[in-house]
């Protein structure tokens, strides 16, 4: 299922009351958003065709296949990977506070999982601000190989992006700029109920996409027991 937004004057002129508004403050999109990644609820019109998974709307083209990461067990979609022969592009959204930087809360996380696996993660100042390149060794086959990955964090409107790439474009900054404009391209649909803050936004799988087993670049969730 494609979607796209026809027109700006399709919007709302006004924001629509919802439960959680006493959150209070507004919104911290904007700023570096401005340019994408999206909320879907302020989708410009840039003629950009997206597959809509739910949480996610994602825009493809013809060198990255998309596919999903489901869960064996359960049958749910736990994330979205863009894939290519230079490395892959992991998309998860979560449920965010409305004035929080959940973001800089899961970012010592992410390192101290590293450090505990027996890899490295150093912080960097990028496209959104601070990311995590990080380094893991791991078993392939009978023998081992370093696993370059960047965590990316985007805090939006009650919503966090939490991009992953793996492979060259983790480390390859210049490679990566074109995989940052398909960063740039999503838009989330976070939804107008409350949700706990860290709780994955639910993605759909569409007729035609390609499960796969495991994550491109196991992370700690976040998920402190708060509502947002």
């Amino acid at each position: 299922m494609k979607f796209r937004r026809k027109s700006s004057e399709s919007a709302p002129e006004t924001a629509q009351t919802t439960p959680d508004e006493a959150d209070g403050g507004e919104s911290p999109s904007g700023g570096a958003l401005a340019g994408g990644p999206f909320d879907a609820d302020e989708l410009p019109d840039d003629g950009v065709e997206r597959v809509d998974l739910g949480a996610l709307l994602i825009a493809t083209d013809e060198k990255r296949s998309l596919r999903m990461q489901v869960d064996e067990r359960t049958g749910e979609v736990q994330a979205v990977l863009l894939a290519a022969p230079e490395g892959a592009l992991e998309l998860r959204a979560f449920a965010a506070p409305r004035n929080g930087d959940l973001w800089s809360e899961l970012r010592p996380q992410i390192a101290a999982d590293m450090a505990r696996r027996g890899g490295t993660a150093t912080e960097r100042e990028g496209r959104w601000g601070t990311e995590l390149v990080c380094q893991l060794t791991v078993k392939r086959g009978e023998g081992t190989v370093t696993q370059p990955s960047r965590f990316i964090g985007i805090n939006g409107s009650r919503w966090m992006l939490r991009a992953t790439l793996v492979g060259r474009p983790a480390i390859d900054f210049e490679l990566g700029e074109s995989w940052e404009d398909a960063i740039a391209r999503v838009a989330v649909r976070r939804g107008s109920g409350p949700r706990p803050v860290g709780d994955p936004l639910p993605v759909k799988l569409p007729e035609g996409a390609k499960p796969v087993s495991g994550a491109a670049a196991p992370a700690p969730q976040p998920g402190a027991p708060r509502q947002a």
